[in-house]
């Protein structure tokens, strides 16, 4: 209401919408927007999201057409620059709220040069000879989703010297390896022994993801912050539904089921894809998930930040590692099972079997390694099921495709099945702790909105 004093105590501790730099203006697009400590995920980060959809099902599509040593090398290099870039932009989006004031601009902009990123890469790492018009288009949408990043997180950190003084040691990192990117695109196809260029190729992509990762851990925690653990969590957990999704596409893409006859074998094989993804939905989110979310919320200043960094932005990527690993599995199952001219009892050819297992086994063990970090617990359940998939991995490779795909799917069940029985007392306390905190929250945002039938809405929502 005009001509009100902001020092009028009935607007005490009411939280203000900020924009960056502590100016307001009017008209045009408007300014950004800090986050907000219980601020969560706005529509337009699931929005870019959907990007992220269209580079994961290419690095299956492309490993799956050639499943070698070599090609899952290049797919897990590919998978590491691409969630490198994630991450920073995540970190970007802990501090601004990206669907509002001009940002969503720029974040646009950042999309679509993710995208000519996702495209290129089946060309990245073809054939020399070939050219080097896909690799280039890597770097420069690389180049360009970087910038995006950084001009961003400059704006946010105005007027906060400690957390802009982070650029300077991240600095050096995006030089190298954009350096890197451009030279291992341009090198390798004017090196007359083929075989020595695709080896400095791959060894300058391996070289970009070391830089990458061990900045991240050489940069420490100071100057960071993580100011929602609420939105930091979601983010990530939303990542990872996405990339389980992907794979059930994958599986139905690849596998044929789709715009083909329905035949009794693709059915079992349909439902078993569907189930075993689910019980890895459930092994992450029904416990580890939320427990994980409550102990970052009780970290504070360092310990956050560490947490934040090494249970989010480093062990996710081993678990979306796996998911791509099982789901070419999957692929390669479903398509022998389904295949007319084998029949239902015939094995699946080639790392179909190892695939799947393996792929499994590096997502339990990734989601292992972050209950540790988070929670300091290990669950001897996820020891066991880490046990029987070893031993499913031998077995299932003298079984017909769908008897492999019915064992894995039966060992995935049987550890939902038996921790719902061995850690229903746990499961219970962390669902009722939840509730509580939910119940808390909603009475606190009730309070809040009825001030506003005292005097109106805060000025910051007129």
């Amino acid at each position: 209401m005009a001509g009100e004093d902001d020092s009028d105590p009935r607007r005490a501790g009411r939280c203000q919408t900020r924009p960056v730099g502590g100016k307001r203006r009017t008209g045009g697009l408007g300014p950004a927007i800090r986050i907000a400590p219980a601020a969560r995920v706005d529509k337009f980060e699931v929005f870019f999201d959907l990007v992220f959809v269209v580079s994961f099902f290419i690095i299956t599509r492309a490993t799956a057409a050639n499943v070698s040593g070599r090609q899952l090398l290049h797919a897990m290099l590919v998978l590491a620059v691409l969630w490198w870039c994630w991450v920073v932009h995540s970190v970007v989006a802990s501090q601004l709220r990206l669907g509002e004031g001009f940002v969503p601009v720029l974040m646009v902009v950042g999309m679509m040069a993710l995208f000519a990123f996702a495209l290129a890469l089946p060309q990245t790492f073809g054939d020399l000879h070939q050219g080097a018009a896909g690799p280039m288009l890597v770097t420069v949408s690389y180049v360009v989703v970087r910038a995006v990043h950084l001009v961003l997180y400059v704006h946010a950190t105005r007027g906060r010297p400690h957390a802009r003084g982070k650029l300077l040691q991240f600095a050096p990192e995006i030089v190298i390896t954009t350096v890197l990117l451009l030279v291992a695109a341009l090198l390798p196809p004017n090196i007359e022994d083929p075989d020595v260029g695709v080896w400095l190729r791959d060894g300058l992509w391996i070289a970009v993801v070391v830089l990458q990762y061990g900045s991240g851990l050489a940069a420490g925690t100071r100057g960071w912050e993580v100011t929602s653990a609420e939105h930091w969590t979601e983010r990530y957990d939303l990542i990872l539904i996405i990339a389980l999704g992907e794979s059930v596409i994958s599986v139905g893409v690849g596998g044929n089921l789709i715009g083909k006859p329905v035949t009794w074998p693709a059915v079992p094989a349909a439902l078993l894809g569907i189930l075993f993804t689910a019980a890895l939905w459930w092994a992450h989110f029904d416990m580890i998930g939320p427990a994980a979310r409550i102990a970052l919320h009780a970290a504070q200043g360092h310990p956050r930040v560490a947490m934040a960094r090494d249970a989010y932005a480093y062990l996710y990527l081993p678990m979306i590692a796996g998911v791509v690993l099982f789901a070419i599995g999957a692929e390669e199952l479903v398509r022998t099972i389904t295949d007319p001219a084998g029949g239902v009892a015939e094995r699946a050819p080639g790392p179909a079997v190892p695939m799947l297992f393996g792929g499994v086994i590096v997502y339990l063990a990734a989601d292992m390694a972050f209950q540790l970090r988070t929670l300091r617990t290990v669950t001897w359940t996820r020891v066991g099921v880490l046990l029987a998939l070893g031993a499913g991995l031998f077995v299932g490779r003298h079984l017909p495709a769908l008897g492999a795909l019915g064992l894995l799917s039966a060992i995935c069940v049987a550890l939902v099945a038996i921790e719902l029985v061995v850690l229903a007392d746990s499961r219970r306390a962390l669902r009722q702790a939840v509730f509580e905190e939910r119940t808390e929250h909603e009475a606190s945002e009730a309070a809040y909105r009825a001030r506003w039938h005292e005097d109106g809405p805060p000025r910051s929502a007129r």
